[in-house]
């Protein structure tokens, strides 16, 4: 027999629904997502953002509301940002372990409300900082790295202390997953899983978050302790270094533009994987589909299996409140 065509025919294989469905990978179920959501001061406040059509920032009261139809559809759980009143904001971003901030009441309230849900935190301080950096300064400008490490370890605790099942640092800081896991374990919180942004790149992708988030730099960039996309080797280090740090969960962020990485990391680890969709790959679809160059949810769904298929066990996704959609199905 021929090592080809006519005796190798793949059509075959793709020839109806039927066997095609046999076949192909699944699209992932609604339980390996997490729904990234906005937590603003106050009460019913539901705030669209111009940004990321669907999504809003909302005070803990709607983000209860919100979550009806997501628990319905079988979603896992929330990675929650938090947002501070202009005023709050100061050089170290202490707001952000000020246990009757908007975080830590709505960890509370999702606990309360949706005891299925499993809740995680988003653990950096750039949307508390007047500054705008993941960290406090130093006199000539730059994040002080083992500074910005306790203000996060304080963040992190007070995250455990409100009910969080997770928190997840975020700011990129050299040894944080070693500060953070010490401060946990000191403080009794033995079982709080931390789930690192491990590799998280210096990306033009974050915009519409940084506007839902109000988090934009004052000055500067986040060059200087967000990996570089252009160095692979020191990319895939920041997550070994973590997990001998003692972190639990992995991630890659953002996801599209780093399926090479997703997928080198997969091969490198046995730690689950997160792969975070982020605003940027969210919002550009929407974009493409609303000047008429594709169909939307046919869009998500190939974006969302390349993440599968390049080695994410779960989802970190904005689509993750519309995934009946997404997927086609009824849940």
């Amino acid at each position: 027999m021929s090592e080809g065509y006519p005796d190798i025919r793949l059509r075959r294989l793709r020839q109806s629904p039927q066997v095609r469905r046999m076949l192909d990978r699944p699209f992932p179920g609604p339980e390996r997502f997490l729904w990234p959501v906005f937590v603003v001061p106050g009460s019913g406040v539901c705030e669209p953002i111009d940004a990321m059509p669907g999504q809003c920032r909302y005070s803990v009261d709607q983000l209860i509301e919100a979550l009806k139809p997501v628990a319905a559809m079988g979603i896992s759980g929330v990675l929650i940002f938090g947002l501070a009143e202009e005023s709050a904001k100061d050089a170290t971003g202490t707001a952000a372990f000020d246990p009757t901030g908007p975080v830590h009441a709505a960890v509370r309230a999702i606990r309360n409300a949706y005891p299925n849900l499993l809740v995680f935190t988003d653990v950096c301080v750039c949307a508390y900082t007047s500054h705008g950096h993941c960290g406090p300064l130093t006199d000539d400008g730059v994040v002080n790295n083992d500074a910005s490490n306790a203000v996060l370890a304080n963040v992190a605790v007070s995250h455990a202390e409100a009910g969080a099942h997770g928190v997840a640092p975020s700011a990129m800081m050299d040894g944080q997953v070693a500060a953070i896991r010490g401060a946990l374990e000191a403080a009794g919180f033995m079982d709080t899983i931390l789930m690192s942004y491990s590799t998280k790149f210096a990306s033009a992708m974050y915009g519409p978050f940084r506007d839902a988030e109000k988090s934009a730099p004052q000055s500067g960039d986040r060059k200087g302790y967000q990996a570089s996309y252009g160095d692979l080797a020191t990319a895939l280090r920041e997550s070994d270094l973590d997990e001998a740090e003692g972190a639990d969960i992995l991630m890659v962020k953002p996801s599209l533009f780093y399926l090479d990485v997703l997928t080198r990391l997969r091969e490198g680890t046995d730690l689950p994987i997160a792969a975070y969709n982020v605003s940027g790959e969210y919002a550009m679809l929407i974009a493409t589909a609303d000047r008429g160059w594709g169909d939307l949810y046919s869009m998500v769904r190939e974006s969302i299996t390349a993440l599968d298929r390049a080695g994410a066990d779960i989802i970190i996704s904005y689509w993750a409140n519309q995934y009946e959609k997404v997927a086609g199905v009824r849940c």
